[in-house]
């Protein structure tokens, strides 16, 4: 058992590291042909079409997903769908990605053959330098010439791992060349960890916070606190900015002769406020530390809504 731990181990370590060298050799590969490719996607009027057979094509399908997460319209294409009437997915202002690492692949003629006839503009990846697809490529990027990670050099591995990195590459470069935000990140992210990561308060907040005058007196704000459910109230100055809040500290501070207050009297001055773009993570860490439930937000010294720890946790901010 020993041994067979001990030899699995070590495959294990030489199977990464062979990688790791590939996307070394790849790094350094990179010329022209990279950044051509890019000024080529950058112009693209329509959608980037990426396609590849087999393992290519798994992998294309994951280029497809990065472009368009990170603001380049992008979609998958089956080349062997692509002869049955997928062709129509490609269309005039696209620009055509296909991986290949042989450069051979069959199923690769009709979609190719359509490029060429509507004049759509062709990336080629493969490992091949004087394959048809490196040919028949306006741009043509090679991958370098290292083995796979198997011993026997059939089992598409590295190959595979070096065009997903380039893929990445590709799609990080336009990203950056656009200027893409985390907010146009978070459009294509709704959902899970990543969008709740990068909401924002005015994505959570309840606009029309609960807000009584300083000169309001203390059975009036109550009732404005039992009627907005958050447990407290933002009191404001005679101009309407907000001048203070009233908690249910507040209201035990004051417990003896409450009724014979103002809200101005009762209040806790300069309270912690937040903006509406800071990250709800953000505001959800200043309530934990200061361990209260609610922040009203504000737009200078005016308050215009009320977020609560709630609102945070149901969103999955954590």
């Amino acid at each position: 058992m020993t041994s067979i731990s001990t030899d699995t181990l070590e495959t294990g370590r030489r199977v990464i590291r062979r990688e790791a060298g590939a996307l070394d050799a790849l790094a350094d590969a990179l010329g022209d042909s990279f950044s051509a490719a890019v000024s080529l996607l950058m112009a693209a009027k329509g959608r980037v079409i990426v396609s590849g057979m087999g393992k290519s094509g798994h992998i294309a399908r994951k280029i497809a997903a990065t472009f368009a997460s990170t603001g380049t319209p992008a979609h998958f294409v089956h080349p062997a769908e692509a002869s049955h009437g997928d062709l129509g997915m490609v269309a005039e202002g696209d620009v055509l990605i296909v991986l290949s690492n042989s450069g051979e692949t069959p199923e690769l003629a009709d979609i190719l053959a359509h490029a060429k006839r509507f004049a759509i503009p062709l990336i080629g990846v493969a490992g091949r330098a004087g394959s048809t697809l490196m040919r028949q490529a306006d741009v043509a990027i090679l991958l370098p010439e290292v083995p796979e990670a198997c011993e026997t050099g059939i089992v598409p591995t590295t190959s595979t791992t070096m065009t997903l990195a380039l893929g990445d590459a590709l799609a990080i470069a336009l990203m950056e060349h656009r200027a893409f935000t985390p907010d146009h990140f978070r459009m294509f992210h709704p959902g899970g960890k990543l969008g709740a990561r990068l909401l924002r308060v005015r994505d959570l907040m309840h606009a029309d916070p609960p807000l009584v005058p300083e000169a309001l007196d203390m059975g009036q704000v109550l009732l404005a606190i039992t009627r907005s459910g958050f447990g407290v109230v933002g009191v404001t100055d005679a101009t309407g900015n907000l001048a203070g809040i009233i908690t249910d500290g507040d209201l035990r501070r004051h417990l003896d002769g409450l009724m014979s207050h103002t809200a101005g009297e009762v209040m806790t001055r300069n309270p912690r406020t937040i903006g509406t773009e800071a990250l709800a993570g953000e505001a959800l860490a200043v309530m934990n530390s200061r361990k209260i439930t609610c922040l009203l937000v504000t737009d200078g010294p005016k308050a215009i809504g009320i977020l609560h720890v709630h609102d945070c946790l149901r969103a999955g901010v954590v």
